[in-house]
């Protein structure tokens, strides 16, 4: 009997486990899966607008507002390429000027913009000198002021050097970048270790090929980052553009868009190129999805280096 009792209770024991499992691990299988319904919601949240801005490109101007397939499908006459056409013509196809500037625009500002950042972060990461803690504390602070409160001291300043209505107007301002210093130089803290920089000096190299041949490949993901922010918002950037230009032809694609939605939005007396606006909206954020998918491999890349380090 003791044997019999003892194999039952052996016998018993992995079920009595195995309940005991399913018990422990219930709540993390239900905490999976609200957190999997929470970034679907999220995705389809910021997926929902550029799903309505590619099927609003394919339609005509009537079709906008009285389409068989409603906001969110596509009717059943496809008008994209015809939308596109109009771009071309429209105003002698100002568009594409327009589209021109902004890469113009965010291109030199996003490269000028990275290359002043990493300089300036690497030095406040690496370097010791007097007043690096002020100079950054006061970075830090600029960061916290918005862009808007500082269009009209910029307009000013510029105006007396004539620069209003000239390309440098958008590009000089945007150069300036304290949150890209400031992610330089948090990332340069953590990846690029004084000891490697000890050894480079102690080996008989200088400062610049430490920087060029040490500390680059290493910050390369966060380079690449401030890069796509720094495009991101000159590309973006409406306020600006809007009080330093007045020439139609120096308009980036934000300012533009908008003057053509101003006349749409005037009535009878204005033309009604809704289905422009909308088809122009859609190509101009095409070279930003671009970007991102181009630069993706340069991000893993970089996170290899640095996991090699």
């Amino acid at each position: 009997m003791a044997s019999l009792t003892t194999a039952g209770g052996s016998a018993a024991a992995p079920q009595t486990t195995t309940k005991y499992r399913h018990q422990k691990t219930g709540g993390p299988v239900r905490s999976r899966i609200g957190s999997h319904l929470f970034l679907l919601a999220l995705v389809l949240y910021f997926i929902t607008p550029l799903w309505w801005l590619m099927v609003a490109s394919t339609k005509s101007n009537s079709g906008l507002f009285t389409g068989s397939g409603g906001p969110l499908w596509f009717d059943d006459e496809f008008h994209l390429i015809q939308n596109i056409r109009d771009l071309s013509t429209h105003q002698g196809g100002i568009y594409w000027t327009w589209l021109g500037n902004s890469f113009l625009y965010a291109l030199s500002a996003g490269v000028g913009a990275t290359a002043f950042a990493v300089l300036a972060g690497y030095g406040f990461a690496k370097y010791r000198f007097r007043g690096r803690n002020a100079s950054f504390a006061l970075l830090l602070g600029s960061v916290m002021v918005p862009l808007t409160a500082l269009v009209i001291p910029t307009f000013v300043l510029l105006s007396e050097f004539q620069l209003v209505n000239t390309r440098w107007a958008v590009i000089l301002p945007s150069l300036l970048s304290p949150l890209g210093v400031y992610l330089i130089r948090v990332y340069a803290q953590d990846v690029v270790p004084d000891e490697l920089l000890d050894a480079g000096r102690v080996d008989g190299a200088g400062e610049l090929r430490l920087f060029v041949q040490v500390a680059l490949p290493l910050l390369r993901p966060a380079i690449v980052t401030v890069l796509l922010l720094s495009v991101v918002a000159t590309w973006n950037n409406y306020f600006l553009a809007l009080a330093m230009l007045r020439s139609p032809n120096l308009l980036p694609i934000t300012v533009g868009l908008d003057n053509w939605q101003s006349l749409s939005n005037a009535g009878a007396g204005g033309e009604q190129v809704w289905n422009l606006i909308v088809t122009g909206a859609f190509v101009s954020i095409l070279p930003l999805i671009i970007a991102f998918l181009a630069l993706q491999r340069y991000w893993q890349g970089g996170l290899a280096l640095g996991a090699l380090k």
